[in-house]
Parts: C-alpha cells; structure tokens; sequence
C-alpha cells in the first residue's frame, strides 16, 4: 500500500517553550506531551494523530537555518484549513506575530507563507475543493486577495473537499 499521508513533523529549535508558545498562539496546537526545556509533542486542533509536531531544543547558540541558500534541506511544512474565514483569521495572527511573510493564489490553493521564531518557514493553506474546480483554478503564482477570494468561492466553504479530504 502506498503512503497515504503525512502523519507528523519534528524540528529542531532554539528554546521549545517558546516554539510552543508560537505555535499554540499562531496554529491553535496543543501540547500533548512534554519533556521541560528539551522536547515537546503537539497536536493540531480536532487532528486523530498522537502529535503532529515535535519540538526539540538544540539551544539559543544554533545557526540560522540555511536550506535552500547554502545547503539542502526541508524547504517547508504545509498545513491545510477547513475554511477560507479560518485561513482570513490564521492570517491576521501571523500579523499581529510578525510572521507573515507572504500569500500566494496558486489557482487550486489559496497559501499563506509565515516564518516561526527561528526561521523556520511554513504554510497554511485552503484547498479549492474538487467541485469548484475550473478554468479559474488552474495552477499559477499570483499574489493572493484574500477579501475577493471569500467573496467569489465565501468564508465557510469547506476546503479540499474531493482532493485531499474524501467526499462524503
């Protein structure tokens, strides 16, 4: 059987106490378990996994991550949303944190780009679903207007409908 999907992530980070608290603040996830100062376990809201993110401290002193600039590496993490009304809330959070780094329309996807506080990037995105797929969907890179994509597809369309969550 192939793979069906991704199950959890782990990154290493400066101080866990403070990724967690980005990452609770930010995403909305929870600790699950935790190991003071060295490791912690998260688990995204109404996620099935045991954890969907784990945290390890390698300490303040660690470099900068350089993947894609100076060596290869994991370029970064996707998490999708229900809602575009969820991804328009997600996204004023990551502005109130500083860590919205830019929102991307890639026609079948609606993405919104942030860093945490290392500089680890991640996006959060909403999937047009199967249904509503057409010309106006196909793949591209255009800056995202988020405002104007609530009003042509609404704030309380569940995404990924027949793509990446089964139809019912």
């Amino acid at each position: 059987m192939p793979v069906q999907r991704l199950n959890h992530a782990v990154l290493y980070v400066r101080e866990v106490d403070r990724s967690v608290d980005f990452y609770a603040t930010t995403l909305g996830f929870r600790v699950v378990m935790s190991i003071p100062g060295r490791a912690a376990f998260l688990q995204a809201e109404g996620s099935t996994n045991d954890h969907d993110l784990g945290l390890f401290a390698i300490g303040a002193d660690a470099g900068a991550p350089t993947a894609g600039s100076s060596t290869v590496g994991l370029y970064h993490l996707a998490w999708e949303v229900d809602t575009l009304g969820e991804l328009a809330r997600i996204e004023g959070v990551l502005r109130e944190h500083g860590a919205l780094v830019g929102a991307t329309d890639h026609g079948t996807t609606k993405a919104l780009y942030a860093k945490d506080p290392d500089g680890l990037e991640f996006e959060v995105s909403w999937l047009v679903p199967a249904r509503l797929l057409g010309e106006d969907a196909a793949p591209r890179m255009a800056a995202l207007d988020l405002p104007a994509e609530i009003a042509h597809y609404g704030a309380d369309t569940r995404g990924g409908i027949g793509v990446s969550v089964p139809v019912a």
